[in-house]
């Protein structure tokens, strides 16, 4: 008889498109069927200093950190009174590294994360984030799309 599959830990990258929301709402049915722990990752890109009128330099990622921070914690308190252990991080770097590193960092068991699916020019200039952790993860990784369906059997 084999043994069970046991998650402990999902990491979920969330940019707050449709296609990680529709993520998020996976790794909040996974945590609950398995009691596992979500790890939220939302990731700033780092960007160059800009001034202030006083002619101060500071940095965006600050700013940008904190509005993820007052962003994720809505999404925080609905999994948390759901009974869902979770942490929210901001992290600022670059997208697929920031991503692989918070996996081994984390210690997750799988990764379900939003697919935007561009293709053609704009995937050519942006890349595909999905696509290079996919490549790199050394785990399961769950692709979730922004119109994801669920068929509910009726039982």
């Amino acid at each position: 008889m084999k043994a069970m599959i046991t998650i402990r830990t999902i990491l979920c990258p969330l940019d707050f498109s449709d296609a990680s929301k529709n993520a998020f709402r996976y790794a909040c049915e996974f945590a609950k069927s398995m009691g596992s722990k979500i790890h939220l990752l939302n990731i700033v890109e780092p960007r160059p200093l800009i001034a202030d009128m006083m002619l101060t330099y500071i940095p965006i990622e600050e700013e940008l950190k904190t509005d993820a921070e007052e962003a994720l914690l809505p999404l925080v308190q609905e999994a948390r009174s759901k009974g869902i252990d979770i942490e929210a991080h901001v992290i600022a770097g670059a997208p697929v590294d920031t991503i692989l590193k918070c996996l081994a960092d984390y210690d997750a068991g799988i990764l379900i994360m939003g697919f935007h699916g561009r293709t053609g020019l704009s995937r050519l200039i942006m890349g595909s984030v999905a696509e290079g952790v996919i490549r790199s993860a050394h785990i399961p990784v769950m692709v979730v799309k922004a119109d994801e369906k669920e068929f509910i059997s009726g039982d």
